[in-house]
């Protein structure tokens, strides 16, 4: 093999491989989806959601956690897919949602409500 024959295998060769490595940085990597923390009960022990409302993006997820005065649950109407109608019985039990389409969903808690025990999640597009 003549060096010429071996300069031009190796320039192939680096040519080959800074494309492919290029092509790895180049690429768009999906965002990674959130997930919020919701307390259950405020830490003085008031029956309400903590925070009461958050805004989220499509695909993030919600995290509802028993903090105090429990047992809570998550009930949201006409959205039977996001609730979580069983009681939540044990401290710091956690109820999880993912939201994958944009809008306002209001929820309540059903032991609490007439305390006034709700909350809103907002999902942006």
């Amino acid at each position: 093999m003549n060096i010429s024959s071996f300069a031009k295998k190796l320039g192939l060769a680096i040519a080959s491989l800074l494309f492919v490595v290029g092509s790895l940085f180049m690429t768009a990597s999906p965002a990674a989806a959130d997930v919020i923390t919701v307390k259950m009960g405020s830490d003085s022990g008031q029956l309400v959601f903590d925070p009461k409302v958050v805004t989220i993006k499509a695909g993030d997820t919600v995290k509802w956690v028993n903090n105090k005065a429990f047992p809570h649950n998550i009930v949201f109407d006409g959205h039977a897919e996001l609730s979580h109608k069983k009681l939540a019985q044990k401290p710091k039990a956690e109820l999880e949602s993912t939201f994958n389409e944009a809008g306002e969903f209001s929820y309540y808690c059903s032991p609490h409500r007439g305390a006034g025990m709700q909350g809103k999640v907002i999902v942006q597009s």
